[in-house]
């Protein structure tokens, strides 16, 4: 027979305060998750646009064509670049903390989760600071 234990309500948000390290690790991990499934599904609606414009206008100039023209224009925005960094963010840190998980599963660093997934943290925060000038590069300029 199983049991049954009260987890309290939802809508109470003095419980986000009692989360421990590996429900917020759970938590982004999650998050980042759908926000790269998200992600995924529209960057494919947009290419699919983008390419069926370009099939039927064929060529807007000798070397342009609709989807570089698009793109270029996209990319120009500073708006789009910031999108950019936080996907890197997204990115980074699914694939950081899928790895301590992977290790977590095989028995590796069972001890030593919460400081793992500080690390995990911390490793994004640094890629993705360094990465800011190469993402806004060309933008100002």
């Amino acid at each position: 027979m199983s049991q049954s234990y009260d987890r309290g309500l939802v809508e109470d948000f003095g419980r986000w305060r009692e989360f421990s390290a590996g429900m917020w690790a759970w938590v982004f991990h999650k998050f980042t998750g759908w926000v790269l499934v998200g992600y995924l599904f529209t960057h494919i609606a947009v290419l699919s646009t983008a390419i069926s414009a370009a099939g039927q206008t064929q060529r807007i100039a000798a070397e342009n064509d609709v989807y570089t023209t698009v793109i270029v224009m996209l990319e120009s925005l500073l708006v789009v670049r910031i999108l950019e960094v936080g996907l890197l963010a997204v990115a980074v840190f699914h694939i950081l903390n899928g790895c301590r998980l992977l290790l977590v599963d095989l028995g590796i660093g069972l001890e030593s989760q919460d400081k793992s997934f500080y690390a995990s943290l911390i490793l994004t925060g640094a890629i993705v600071v360094a990465s800011v000038p190469t993402f806004l590069a060309g933008v100002f300029g």
